[in-house]
């Protein structure tokens, strides 16, 4: 059995884990893929195309930028911070933990009971 997230449970914040993953420098597509995998203990494994399509997005909204570097022999699409991107990351944290702390209220036990018999009354 696998442990890994669904990718559409992390699809959402797929974003900010790319961001910062780039902030501490560039790197091909694969590579992040592997340290998004490595980071999160295997938890966070997720295909090609649910990581290219989201780099590709971040790059149109100028975000990222990308070269081709041959490496190896290979063609590979290095992805790095643009300027634009440099507060990304803390700005998408910010609203991460707001997220976080408001799913974590509505979970907190003892507030479902009284919450749940109030809206069905």
């Amino acid at each position: 059995m696998t442990l890994g997230m669904r990718t559409e449970r992390v699809r959402g914040h797929l974003d900010l884990l790319l961001l910062e993953i780039l902030s501490a420098g560039p790197g091909h597509g694969y590579a992040v893929i592997t340290v998004l995998r490595e980071r999160s203990g295997g938890l966070l494994d997720l295909t090609e195309g649910a990581v290219y399509p989201a780099l590709h997005r971040l790059e149109d909204q100028g975000l990222l930028t990308s070269d081709w570097q041959s490496f190896a022999g290979r063609r590979r699409r290095i992805y790095a911070m643009a300027p634009a991107g440099a507060n990304a990351p803390q700005a998408q944290r910010r609203e991460w933990r707001l997220l976080v702390s408001a799913v974590d209220a509505v979970l907190a036990p003892g507030h479902g009971t009284s919450r749940a018999s109030a809206v069905g009354a």
